[in-house]
């Protein structure tokens, strides 16, 4: 009886490790299998692919990790799994949430690595660095990442590396300060939160600093490290400036309610790089890129891997297409702040928000 026990015990313990080994452990919690149209779970993986294009398959395992949760992050997820989907109907997504913190993306990146993915694809810069740090022997697409180059992802902008490519969200940043500009006519001091461990932040940051000097505006920063901090970066600059920009920041985007609250309440104007979040997030307005749609410009670079392209024959992809591209102005916000909206900014507008 006592060898039977044991038998039982040892059988129960190696299909626990079974279980776990298929991804289903509580440190990958924010994640989960996507079978798409398909039916069933997702299958452990494929053959280990090639450096720089994927083995041709027809059901491909497709890894996507993101840094945190907010809509543009979730939009482009969105995006790359239907343009997937629509090529490879029979595709399966193992989706993961870093929440936030590089220590889980490097986590997720050796998962998708164990589970040898067809495509490793990160969402946002940090994610994408964990998964090129970790990964070398499976393409890796980044999406969404604002400076490939100074994130050391890529040599250059006009060819991708061995086994990585993918998609750039360089925001329009004089044209975003242009309409912060244009809704607070004679600002004279713009307030910035950013979090400084973000390279693609260190980038926008300076890029809009250089932009406000050139037209006489003195460009105040708050820096913050996570999400729990940017409350009081914000509040912090409340008395000191005359409005409010904010950049692709994923670490402040993930508290935008917040920021939007503050912001109300203090009667400043926001104007943010988001377009996504201020279609329910009431902020002043937002220029910036449509996110769905450079998901679905990331997902056709996933597609041409997977049938054969090599990813060092594909170049950095930049929005251009208006499409890709949107303003939204929320007239209920203007009203709220007592500020005029020019009529040539409505008619521009992608998306009016008022309240009827």
């Amino acid at each position: 009886m006592k060898k039977q026990g044991l038998l039982k015990i040892a059988a129960m313990a190696a299909a626990m490790v079974g279980f776990f080994a298929l991804g289903f452990s509580p440190l990958y919690a924010g994640g989960k299998a996507d079978t798409g149209s398909a039916a069933g779970s997702a299958t452990k993986g494929a053959p280990e692919a090639g450096a720089s294009s994927a083995p041709a398959v027809q059901a491909p395992l497709i890894g996507i990790a993101k840094i945190v949760a907010h809509p543009a992050l979730d939009a482009l997820e969105k995006g790359i799994k239907e343009e997937v989907s629509a090529a490879y109907p029979s595709a399966k997504f193992d989706l993961q949430n870093a929440n936030g913190e590089p220590a889980t993306a490097s986590q997720i990146a050796q998962k998708f690595k164990i589970e040898k993915v067809n495509i490793a694809v990160g969402i946002a810069t940090p994610t994408a660095m964990a998964l090129a740090n970790v990964i070398t022997d499976i393409p890796v697409i980044y999406s969404a990442v604002t400076d490939p180059v100074a994130a050391g992802l890529v040599k250059s902008f006009d060819q991708g590396g061995p086994n990585i490519t993918g998609t750039s969200d360089l925001p329009p940043v004089e044209g975003q300060i242009d309409t912060l500009i244009e809704l607070v006519p004679g600002i004279k001091r713009i307030g910035h939160v950013y979090n400084a461990g973000e390279a693609n932040s260190v980038t926008t940051a300076k890029k809009a600093a250089d932009y406000c000097a050139s037209k006489g505006i003195q460009f105040v920063t708050a820096v913050v490290a996570n999400s729990a901090e940017v409350s009081q970066a914000l509040t912090s600059l409340v008395g000191r400036v005359d409005g409010i920009y904010l950049s692709t920041d994923n670490t402040v985007f993930s508290a935008i309610s917040t920021v939007a609250d503050i912001c109300l309440k203090n009667k400043l104007p926001l104007v943010t790089a988001d377009p996504s979040s201020a279609e329910t997030v009431p902020v002043l307005a937002a220029v910036g890129f449509n996110y769905y749609e450079m998901g679905r410009a990331t997902g056709r670079i996933v597609v041409e891997v997977l049938k054969g392209k090599k990813t060092s024959d594909i170049p950095t992809y930049f929005a251009k297409d208006p499409k890709e591209q949107s303003l939204v102005i929320n007239l209920d916000v203007a009203k709220t702040l007592g500020i005029t909206v020019p009529q040539d900014l409505v008619k521009r507008a992608s998306l009016v928000i008022q309240s009827k």
